[in-house]
């Protein structure tokens, strides 16, 4: 793609296309991919910590699903799944930990910014969202996990839909230091007069993310912060490519 040379020395941005978008942020996770896995790993000891506070083995859960006899008649609800002994603590835990670990999404996405425009990356920037604009960061992570969290319990389906309104939430929290309610309204603008490429973008992006879950799951540690990249290659589209933001000291 002809803006991949264009932009060679001060950076690449894409077309304003689902296509260009998902291309673009391919380019960017070959080069950040590693400091994805050590943010997927902190993550994944996270919930092993809330799991033995809790009691619960969320990932246990899925071997309940083993023999599918059980539910020749459609009838799902039989599994009560959400009432097995701890859940109720460990996915209230779970979504507090969730919002405690946003900012280091907003560092994949930092860095996403500093391989693209060839800036040295030092392992510090991973953790740039608790030094710069926090507070901002958490509650807006806490706001769109209430309404995501509402469109999965609506039997999962709505979540496609709302999801490609937030896209652009954590890097216009990142590169704009903006406040929380401001990141919402400007990226719901941005994908409510957008929402096609928007909605085309997220579903691919989603999809490409949960690819890992086929490879026995483990898979998922590589493949699910491919989203971050999108959320980047999306702002530059849109926003065009960030300048180079100053740390706060």
């Amino acid at each position: 793609m002809s803006e991949f040379s264009e932009f060679e020395q001060q950076g690449s941005v894409p077309e304003r296309n689902t296509g260009s978008i998902i291309s673009h942020a391919f380019e960017m996770y070959k080069g950040i991919f590693l400091y994805a896995i050590v943010a997927m790993i902190i993550c994944i000891i996270a919930d092993v910590i809330v799991q033995s506070v809790t009691g619960y083995n969320s990932w246990g859960g899925f071997r309940d699903f083993s023999s599918f006899n059980e539910f020749d008649d459609g009838d799902f609800s039989k599994y009560e799944y959400w009432n097995r002994p701890g859940a109720p603590f460990y996915y209230s835990f779970s979504g507090i930990t969730n919002i405690l670990l946003s900012p280091l999404y907003v560092g994949l996405i930092y860095i996403a910014n500093k391989y693209n425009t060839k800036i040295h990356i030092d392992f510090s920037d991973l953790f740039i969202g608790y030094r710069q604009n926090l507070g901002n960061i958490l509650l807006y992570s806490l706001i769109t996990n209430i309404i995501l969290g509402i469109s999965i319990a609506l039997c999962g389906l709505p979540f496609f839909f709302v999801f490609p309104l937030f896209l652009l939430g954590y890097p216009i929290l990142l590169f704009e230091n903006a406040t929380a309610m401001d990141a919402l309204n400007k990226t719901y603008s941005i994908a409510k007069n957008n929402y096609g490429t928007f909605l085309g973008t997220s579903l691919l992006g989603l999809l490409i993310s949960a690819a890992g879950l086929v490879l026995c799951c483990i898979g998922i540690i590589v493949t699910a912060p491919f989203i971050l990249a999108v959320m980047y290659s999306a702002y530059c589209a849109y926003l065009g490519k960030p300048r180079q933001i100053m740390l706060n000291k």
